[in-house]
């Protein structure tokens, strides 16, 4: 069942919980997001991403995830992350994307304002939530998993609970996602969160906080997050790296047996998808709040 953003959140602010959004390259993470949010009972959210056009244009992509939302007995939401083109957002509002994250965070303060307040009048002419970004989280991922480590104290700029609430005000996006010590791709160390600063950007704002960059955060303090106030976690860089991990497995189980074995395209293809399966199924029960 394809629903709205803003639906999808209101679902999590009913039950207190996150819900988990999936960046979607490739059919096996559109497939296995999906069924496990049909096997768990949960929403979910797939996304695609606009540093993915790359990998897989969002003509060819978005489509298919339309479609196989539409046909889920889950509520899902396809949803487009870190836009930064405003006529690329168009093409995914046209395809029937429900969802759509403008991402002005590089920005000045005044252009972001600016850029995403003429998202969020395309949106309102389309059945679609949207969210922005306030902040900064350091370098986005390049969307292919080669990113360098961040180092234990990362390069980003905590979201200032006054300006969200003007930025909010001003622009009329639904979800904010916010910066309170995660960053981007894949953690040399331990993240240093600031729940203080979450839990004031909460009790400021009273709008669903989204929370970017949460690679190498604990399940602990993901359920604190969700307790200030969390409502959506991207979900991507992990999930991408066990499945790498389990495609080199793979084809050494394969060479191990015999150097002359051939390793089938099919081969890898089914062992991504168990083991995005597998990783989604433990972060959707911990975005659900339940404790392991």
């Amino acid at each position: 069942m394809l629903i709205n953003l803003k639906d999808i959140t209101a679902i999590a602010e009913q039950h207190t919980m996150a819900i988990g959004s999936f960046n979607c390259p490739s059919l096996e993470s559109i497939r296995a997001s999906i069924d496990t949010a049909e096997k768990l009972g949960y929403p979910v959210i797939i996304a695609h991403a606009q540093g993915h056009e790359d990998i897989v244009p969002l003509s060819v992509i978005g489509p298919i995830m339309v479609a196989l939302a539409e046909r889920s007995s889950a509520p899902v939401c396809v949803h487009l992350d870190h836009c930064e083109d405003l006529c690329y957002m168009r093409r995914a509002l046209d395809l029937g994307f429900t969802g759509v994250m403008f991402d002005g965070s590089m920005l000045e303060y005044e252009r972001n304002v600016e850029l995403a307040k003429r998202a969020a009048d395309m949106c309102g002419q389309f059945d679609c939530g949207l969210e922005c970004e306030l902040g900064s989280m350091g370098p986005r991922e390049n969307g292919r998993g080669h990113e360098k480590e961040n180092v234990d104290t990362p390069d980003a700029i905590y979201t200032d609970p006054k300006q969200a609430v003007e930025f909010i005000g001003s622009t009329g996006c639904d979800l904010l996602a916010v910066s309170f010590g995660t960053v981007h791709g894949i953690y040399k160390g331990t993240p240093h969160l600031s729940f203080k600063v979450l839990e004031e950007l909460r009790c400021h704002t009273m709008t669903p906080l989204v929370m970017h960059g949460g690679s190498g955060v604990s399940d602990s303090d993901y359920h604190q997050a969700i307790q200030a106030g969390i409502r959506k976690i991207n979900y991507y860089t992990y999930g991408a790296k066990f499945a790498g991990e389990r495609v080199k497995k793979v084809i050494s189980d394969f060479q191990g047996l015999d150097q002359s074995a051939i390793v089938y395209w099919h081969d890898m293809t089914e062992a991504v998808y168990d083991e995005l399966c597998i990783a989604f199924e433990h972060v959707m029960n911990v975005f659900a709040n339940k404790l392991s």
